[in-house]
């Protein structure tokens, strides 16, 4: 069977060659597209490192959906919960600027990993002791966060003018400072590799990944071992809503500063496609996250230079996620299991001739 590795590249290579037949219909150069595509993301410095500012958020929201999937705990919801996370870090960020650099980032950082933490917690309990279906949950939280967002920016933590509908900015000690300025390298960018590589390490290294990866695979078998299936939802989604916030967190104190409507595009919906595309592996993610910060920074300068719509980068997203979801029903997997099959060359030899020191009488 192919690898985790090779199946996203080979549904990528499949999805280019697609979208190549589809550009030279149109009447366009599809090597003058993708070198676009390419330039708009990794041209220079500042294209390489706004790639990463717009993959940051969707390694925190992938890992969220990760750890939930692992557990078929279906988290829809890691765009409510990121902006949660950046709600509660835009309301307390404000107030601290008489703290310590340190413990005010801890602070705005704690705090939209609670606000996310609860969200998802809320979510999990649903499920756990209620059987409300979690996507129902996730979903309806979802448009629950987005309605307090505005509420909050038009009420209680609009700025001190009331001419626009955003917070006040965070107190300069709340935030995650730029490193290589002008750039907008943060700390933020490092934490999410970091947990990337704690979440590999939980999922794939100790007791409470097995049982959450074994609650996934089959929940009634789960039970009969003893797992603690109704606990273990709760905990869960609680720790996927925490990542989800705290990549708001890190969105507010490294990149705007301040609360404003629509601060998510949808980056807890993409995070689905993230995960998918990585295999549910939260180190895949930090990769996958790249190549769709890549597509989404790249879209504009294929506009400009070949004048061929932004679109054309969601058509890429979802044929890649298409032909990888392709690639596990069984007619792909035996077809390349057939392609992949040597002739067996012990067949015709019989059992008895195979022991070393054995001699077949004629």
């Amino acid at each position: 069977m192919l690898s985790s590795i090779a199946k996203p590249l080979g549904a990528l290579a499949i999805a280019l060659a697609l979208i190549s037949l589809v550009l030279l219909g149109l009447g366009a150069s599809p090597i003058g597209v993708f070198i676009a595509l390419g330039e708009g993301a990794f041209g220079n410095w500042y294209a390489c490192v706004d790639t990463i500012v717009k993959a940051t958020p969707l390694v925190f929201t992938g890992l969220a959906v990760s750890i939930a999937f692992s557990g078929a705990l279906w988290n829809i919801g890691g765009d409510g919960q990121l902006t949660i996370g950046a709600i509660a870090a835009g309301a307390v960020g404000p107030w601290l600027g008489d703290v310590p650099h340190v413990l005010a980032i801890l602070i705005i950082v704690g705090a939209g990993a609670l606000g996310g933490a609860v969200w998802g917690g809320l979510a999990g309990w649903l499920r756990a002791r209620r059987d409300v279906n979690e996507v129902i949950s996730t979903i309806m939280l979802n448009f629950v966060a987005v309605q307090a967002l505005s509420w909050v920016v038009h009420g209680p933590l609009m700025e001190a003018s009331r001419a626009y509908p955003a917070s006040e900015p965070i107190a300069q000690a709340a935030q995650l400072e730029f490193y290589f300025a002008p750039s907008r390298l943060n700390l933020g960018m490092l934490l999410a590799v970091v947990l990337a590589a704690l979440c590999y390490l939980l999922l794939f290294h100790t007791g409470v990944g097995f049982e959450l990866r074994a609650m996934g695979r089959n929940r009634r078998a789960a039970r009969f071992f003893g797992i603690p299936i109704p606990a273990l939802t709760i905990w869960v989604m609680t720790l996927s809503g925490a990542l989800a916030g705290l990549g708001g967190a890190i969105q507010v104190s490294a990149i705007s500063h301040r609360l404003y409507e629509k601060l998510s595009p949808g980056w807890g919906y993409e995070a689905i496609a993230v995960a998918l595309v990585a295999r549910l592996n939260p180190i895949g993610i930090v990769a996958a996250a790249l190549f769709f910060g890549a597509l989404d920074n790249g879209s504009q300068a294929m506009q400009r230079a070949e004048g061929v719509s932004p679109v054309l980068v969601q058509v890429i997203q979802g044929l890649v996620i298409l032909i990888i979801l392709a690639f596990d029903t069984p007619l792909w997997s035996g077809l390349i299991e057939r392609i992949s099959a040597a002739p067996d060359s012990t067949a015709a030899i019989p059992p008895t001739a195979q022991l070393s020191g054995d001699k077949i009488d004629a």
